[in-house]
């Protein structure tokens, strides 16, 4: 794969703008581990390798379980992720998939059982800030790093 451009050579201050937006949502006060649950279920949802392979990467740093990774594209399936993880991926779905979904009141209620107000601007902002690098990575063709099998072992 071969990417198509780099935004940050073609629009540096637009990104760099982009990358601090992002990076106050990323220490915006809620948990660490559950934004980068957010982060790794939505550029699931939408088939974005190197946000990914960025968000994993990020998660193992923050003491995010190999098996709770592994498990998180059937959440739903397993006990290993707590009520208010649940509702954040609930609503990260309803969001990411929002064309489909219409962000239904159930999955709403649902998410606001566990978040406040302001939290739940805060994940939903959260949410939206990685459904657009997802939309830039993708259509540009990003293209995340490679560790050779040899220097991975």
């Amino acid at each position: 794969m071969k990417a198509r451009m780099n935004p940050f050579e073609a629009a540096p201050a637009v990104m760099k703008e982009l990358l601090d937006f992002g990076a106050k949502l990323k220490g915006n006060g809620l948990e660490a581990s559950l934004t980068e649950l957010v982060l790794i279920r939505a550029s699931q949802l939408n088939g974005c390798a190197y946000c990914i392979h960025m968000h994993t990467r990020d998660a193992r740093q923050h003491g995010e379980t190999e098996e709770r990774i592994y498990l998180l594209s059937a959440w739903r399936e397993s006990p290993l992720f707590t009520e208010r993880e649940r509702a954040a991926l609930l609503w990260t779905e309803a969001l990411t998939l929002v064309s489909q979904t219409h962000a239904p009141d159930a999955d709403y209620a649902a998410m606001r059982a566990h978040f406040s107000e302001e939290e739940s601007v805060k994940l939903t902002l959260v949410i939206g800030m990685i459904n657009t690098w997802n939309r830039i990575q993708i259509g540009f063709q990003a293209v995340h790093p490679v560790v050779s099998r040899s220097e991975a072992a």
